[in-house]
């Protein structure tokens, strides 16, 4: 079983910062790339970002040089530092990991976690 918990999503101002966290636990051989994508009301969901096994990241132009992609193999963690947010970054915040887990090293799984609300006001 292996599962993923977003946290550190919250209320703050624009040009504030927020940093997320994506917290795979369970039984887990390895984790290849980890993504983070976003939803708002009435929207498609977005890709955010996403870090590969090795650490290599890619963005959204629209975060770009805002937001920062993270990962620390030794707690199973990647994180989301998000700074100069804007209003339009209000969304529900999703993590979508790729993971072998010890059960079936062999193979990979996608897993999603519950998401965390990010308001930006104005």
């Amino acid at each position: 079983q292996v599962s993923l918990v977003e946290s550190g999503g919250g209320l703050v101002q624009a040009g504030g910062s927020l940093r997320l966290s994506c917290v795979a636990s369970g039984s887990i051989f390895s984790i290849k790339s980890v993504y983070w994508y976003r939803q708002a009301p009435g929207n498609q969901r977005e890709l955010v970002a996403v870090i590969s096994e090795r650490g290599s990241a890619n963005y959204a132009d629209s975060v770009k040089g805002r937001f920062s992609i993270s990962r620390d193999n030794a707690k199973n963690t990647v994180y989301l530092q998000m700074n100069s947010l804007k209003p339009e970054d209000t969304a529900v915040y999703l993590c979508n990991a790729i993971i072998a887990p010890v059960t079936d090293r062999s193979r990979t799984y996608s897993y999603w976690g519950q998401g965390t609300q990010v308001t930006v006001s104005s």
